[in-house]
């Protein structure tokens, strides 16, 4: 099916086009004829299905036809991250470039200024994270009066921010006469709860559940001890075919802590979390999809909406709490058609997490067993991942080095101490 069979208007096919897009994802053959049909809609979708586009270019076309607009906010997108906000303001000004909707993002971290400058001079579409959006409100900026379509996007890691009673409080403020959009990775009981109280006989789309995501991404395991991470990381890194990676921890201080091992050995790293700036933040994703910067280490939070088409290394260098987080991490890379690989570090502390992921996307993730720290970290190995073997043979070819000729992390602390 083509973008064209699913009657979207020819100024957005246009735009669509110069984005390289012919066929649409499954979530967009489904969803778009929905939301064009001005049905409420549910949507079970994790990031990397074509999600953005399968709400923007319906609403779009929406906009578009009711030309000319009264003055209004018709369109409110609530997400939780920054960097998501941005992105589907991107989406939007790509795909609506010759239909003339206006569409504007505000988001916390910045000044308001130039957002309430925006404001003023008048946007069809808003995007919004929760916390600047009441503030705004407060303070009059905004009002939801004329909305005709709101869209909630990633309700569960509004959930998981703590964003939820914002959220809450923003539904109240919405007229009771509108079409809603709920997207959610997940469905926890609590996300259930709030769909069934937005939604009015809403349709349901469902598309790329776990197990088929990650069968389509090359996994490997490595147990090593909890000390020796960064010196397999670095082990790692000193593949030069490893062009960028993007690293996970599960703290903040964790993320820092690894930049400042890969800034001491010359490789180019930063973090993103949430005590950056937006503007760091900013920065850093931009050098990273610029390929000006090689690692970019972050956490769960901060990395929701990070969207970067030829990515080919995830790295858990921490592995999650919640088994489904693993999910969306890998999902990061190996889109588009691309080739992509998620490593995973596993200390004896992390056992049962491992246990848990393994359990959700229902296989048994292949374990490298030749690597420099293997000696240490058979702790750490359940008796059960003996049995799986990796040739040093492909490990030598993936690592571009012998065991022998690994990175040798303590000699080179050894050699700064001694300058």
């Amino acid at each position: 099916m083509a973008f064209k069979q699913l009657d979207i208007i020819e100024p957005i096919l246009k735009a669509v086009a110069a984005e390289g897009y012919t066929i649409p994802t499954p979530i967009q053959q489904q969803a778009i004829p929905l939301v064009l049909q001005r049905k409420d809609l549910l949507g079970c979708a994790q990031t990397g299905t074509g999600k953005t586009a399968a709400f923007a270019i319906p609403i779009l076309q929406i906009l578009h036809n009711q030309k000319p607009l009264a003055p209004g906010i018709k369109v409110l997108i609530l997400t939780p991250t920054r960097e998501l906000a941005i992105q589907i303001n991107e989406s939007f000004a790509a795909y609506g470039k010759h239909t003339g909707i206006r569409h504007t993002v505000i988001f916390g971290g910045v000044s308001q200024l130039n957002q309430t400058y925006a404001l003023k001079r008048g946007t069809d579409v808003l995007i919004a994270t929760p916390g600047r959006l009441l503030d705004l409100m407060t303070q009059g900026y905004i009002r939801l009066d004329q909305l005709q379509i709101f869209v909630l996007d990633e309700a569960d890691r509004m959930l998981d921010m703590g964003f939820i009673h914002d959220v809450k409080k923003v539904i109240a403020k919405l007229p009771a006469k509108r079409q809603t959009l709920f997207f959610s990775a997940t469905m926890p009981p609590e996300i259930q709860k709030l769909a069934s109280v937005l939604l009015t006989h809403p349709a349901k789309v469902e598309v790329t559940p776990p197990s088929s995501t990650v069968d389509k991404i090359d996994q490997r395991l490595y147990f090593v001890g909890k000390m020796e991470k960064p010196e397999l990381l670095l082990h790692l890194l000193a593949n030069k075919e490893i062009k960028t990676a993007l690293v996970f921890t599960r703290t903040k201080h964790g993320a820092d802590k690894v930049v400042k091992i890969l800034q001491r050995h010359n490789i180019r790293a930063a973090a993103i979390h949430g005590n950056k700036s937006q503007n760091a933040r900013q920065g850093a994703l931009t050098d990273f999809k610029n390929s000006t910067l090689r690692v970019l280490v972050a956490t769960d939070i901060a990395a929701r909406g990070i969207d970067i088409d030829e990515l080919a290394h995830v790295i858990n260098y921490d592995l999650p709490n919640v088994p489904e987080t693993y999910v969306h991490r890998i999902g990061r890379t190996g889109r588009a058609g691309n080739a992509g690989m998620a490593i995973s570090f596993c200390s004896r502390e992390e056992r049962d997490e491992l246990k848990n992921i393994q359990k959700l996307i229902a296989k048994t993730i292949p374990v490298v067993h030749e690597h420099p720290f293997v000696a240490n970290a058979m702790v750490a190995a359940p008796v059960v991942a003996a049995r799986t073997q990796t040739s040093f043979k492909s490990q030598r070819n993936f690592n571009g080095q012998s065991r022998q000729g690994g990175h040798n992390f303590r000699s080179s602390r050894r050699t700064q101490r001694a300058k």
